[in-house]
């Protein structure tokens, strides 16, 4: 199996304009899941808002971003990212979760979402919140 990190980069309402211009940047292609697409919507007014998007290149370029909903905490300043770490295979993504979890605050705990086979998310002892996921394809 293998493991990659990336940068998971949180916005309020402009997720969708920053992937487009960081793929005007760097080039690839973007993916974008919204809110409604999911059947996720709390508030209407944020329906169309990025639930899940990514810039990815031939290059080896990835960014990965997401609208944080009204109802969530978020500061720009205090928390515009977090780190992703995907995998393919759901018995080492489970066993990195275990050893991250160790002194963790579980936001979200590692289990089966509607975009993932797995995914949990944790801020760790030293302030830094992870994203984990066990990899899907995605057909948008």
């Amino acid at each position: 199996m293998s493991v990659t990190t990336t940068t998971h980069l949180n916005f309020r309402g402009t997720a969708r304009e920053a992937l487009d211009f960081y793929r005007s940047v760097f080039g690839g292609r973007t993916a974008a899941v919204t809110y409604r697409d999911a059947g996720a919507v709390q508030n209407e007014n944020e329906a169309d808002w990025v639930m899940w998007g990514e810039v990815a290149g031939d290059n080896g370029f990835h960014v990965m971003a997401y609208d944080v909903p009204s109802q969530s905490p978020w500061n720009q300043g205090e928390n515009p990212f977090f780190v992703s770490v995907r995998g393919d295979d759901a018995e080492e993504v489970n066993a990195l979760w275990g050893r991250l979890a160790e002194g963790s605050t579980i936001v979200r705990p590692l289990e089966p979402a509607q975009w993932a086979p797995l995914y949990g998310m944790l801020t760790d002892r030293f302030g830094v919140t992870w994203v984990l996921d066990v990899t899907a394809p995605y057909n948008g």
